[in-house]
């Protein structure tokens, strides 16, 4: 599958200042500050940018680290990782695989009954689709 791609004045027509910042520059949100907390509700979330099915809610999980978590991607195609070397740390950055879209990093410390990964991903680079 051929990957999105836009001009960053197209991406900025189309997000909200906060949405390119995070999504298109690589930013990230203030914890416990973003949308999408733990909730019973079935449903798939999609990329803000490109609209790809990236996370099901069934696989999110409460971490305390004030961003959306969850054990595993939607599907292997949905994301992709990269390694992140920024801020003086080595950390494993998610992006996803239609429109190289800055969602978060993973991390090794998720559930241990599960996957034991926790993907943090950043709420401005999600929308949310219940019921489907």
């Amino acid at each position: 599958m051929a990957k999105i791609e836009k001009s960053p004045d197209e991406w900025q027509q189309q997000l909200t200042p906060e949405q390119y910042r995070v999504a298109r520059e690589k930013g990230t949100e203030r914890p416990f500050t973003g949308d999408y907390q733990v909730q019973d509700t079935q449903g798939i979330y999609h990329c803000v940018c490109c609209h790809a099915p990236l996370f099901e809610n069934e696989h999110k999980f409460d971490a305390g680290c004030g961003w959306p978590s969850f054990d595993r991607p939607l599907g292997s195609r949905c994301v992709e990782e990269h390694t992140d070397t920024t801020h003086g740390m080595q950390r494993t950055e998610v992006v996803c695989s239609h429109c190289d879209a800055h969602l978060g990093h993973v991390f090794p410390d998720g559930p241990p009954e599960t996957t034991g990964l926790r993907y943090c991903i950043n709420s401005v680079s999600l929308e949310f689709h219940p019921d489907e």
